[in-house]
């Protein structure tokens, strides 16, 4: 452990040395007490950022409040995130020198001038400003700017009477994530606007544990669905990702959360299934436990178990959190499931989405990471997240309320 961490304390100091280059390049025109002042913010700024980071190391922050230790870890996220473009700028310039260098050793003909420029200097400053300057945005405005997207989803055999039935799908609210709540207000609104049939919750509610939902069970009590509110778990909602004092605490933990459920109005769909009778026809919403194929994520679904009783249904929608579930499993061992929701990826939180083209680095671990898919006959819907993990906002891909209508193919 102690050795882990002074190596990592080296790697993070390197990086500021090396982008420390750019900054004392950039300065040298300027007057020595203009360059003091400079150092010495750059490195008073690096002192505290260290120190930050021992105190989270060592717990002393843990009594901290939420919105301090997010402002704390936001910041030292931006201090080193940034240096990583400065030091690659850099790497290419001192390349740039090496060739020069060789070059001028090899064949001295032509004077060659191998020293530094303080061009390359601004535009290494000028990259570490970039993701600086969009991450910052993305948290103080992206966090909790939900948008609403919504998809007809064309099924084949649907009777007319279930043409039209409207799904409200949220996800990945990570309750612990949050340290505000009146934007959370408007995420209900927009949701109780769509006069949903079913409004479906695909999971992870908390980060780790079920007491990180309490301050918001009065606001998400208020969601309404005319047939319910439907909720499944996701691999968060485990509270595997905790140290607990004994198994006796983690199941507790599990039991308070199941109980959040209830609070909130929601059924709880652990590998179960509703029928609903619509206009005399049938539609099942079946839910399963956290089933995932990629990163050894937990794999507890009993898909038919949640299928039993299911089969004469004319429509057939699913709540499995993790979208690699459908390639897996559903779409090969249950061709008559019409609608697959999914959430579980966030879109990365990060990426490009415009008319004609869309880019994450979720594109590179999951297959199916956003938006609607289709195979054949079934069709599954990846939603975005209402919250968000790790980093406190978002840049590109925003935080997502999704209405799907069913349609007559």
């Amino acid at each position: 452990m102690v050795l882990r961490l002074i190596i990592f304390l080296t790697i993070l100091l390197a990086l500021d040395a090396y982008a420390f280059l750019a900054v004392r390049s950039w300065l040298s025109p300027y007057a020595k007490t203009t360059r003091r002042i400079g150092y010495g913010l750059y490195w008073g700024f690096s002192l505290l950022a260290f120190t930050f980071l021992l105190l989270n190391v060592f717990e002393v922050a843990d009594h901290w409040g939420k919105s301090t230790k997010l402002f704390l870890r936001v910041g030292l996220f931006l201090h080193w995130i940034c240096k990583l473009p400065i030091v690659l700028v850099l790497l290419l310039d001192d390349l740039r020198r090496s060739i020069t260098w060789l070059v001028n050793r090899i064949s001295p003909v032509t004077e060659r001038d191998s020293s530094r420029s303080r061009f390359m200097a601004k535009a290494a400053l000028l990259a570490g400003g970039v993701p600086l300057a969009t991450l910052t945005y993305g948290v103080v405005r992206n966090a909790y700017r939900y948008r609403r997207m919504a998809v007809d989803v064309p099924i084949e055999g649907l009777p007319e009477g279930l043409d039209g039935f409207r799904i409200v799908q949220i996800s990945d609210i990570h309750s612990g994530s949050w340290t505000r709540t009146a934007p959370l207000y408007h995420a209900v609104e927009m949701i109780n606007a769509e006069a949903a049939d079913v409004v479906c919750f695909t999971g992870d509610l908390v980060n780790n544990e079920a007491k990180e939902m309490l301050p918001y069970v009065d606001i998400f009590r208020q969601i309404r669905g005319k047939y319910g509110v439907f909720s499944i778990l996701g691999n968060h909602d485990y509270g595997d990702y905790v140290q607990w004092k004994s198994p006796a605490e983690k199941a507790a933990n599990m039991e308070a959360l199941y109980g959040i459920h209830a609070d909130l109005g929601w059924q709880l769909l652990r590998d179960a299934n509703r029928v609903l009778s619509v206009n005399g026809h049938k539609i099942a919403i079946l839910g399963v436990e956290n089933w995932g194929a990629a990163l050894r994520f937990p794999q507890k679904a009993d898909l038919p178990k949640a299928y039993a009783g299911t089969e004469d249904c004319d429509c057939k929608v699913l709540l499995s959190h993790d979208p690699t579930h459908w390639d897996a499993k559903v779409r090969p061992e249950y061709p008559d499931i019409d609608l697959t929701l999914s959430g579980h990826t966030h879109g990365f939180q990060f990426g490009i989405e415009i008319p004609g083209f869309r880019w994450s680095p979720a594109q590179y671990i999951y297959k199916q990471w956003a938006g609607l898919y289709r195979e054949g006959k079934q069709f599954l819907y990846v939603n975005r997240g209402l919250g968000f993990l790790g980093y406190p906002g978002r840049v590109g891909i925003l935080p997502e309320i999704s209405v799907l209508t069913l349609r007559k193919a």
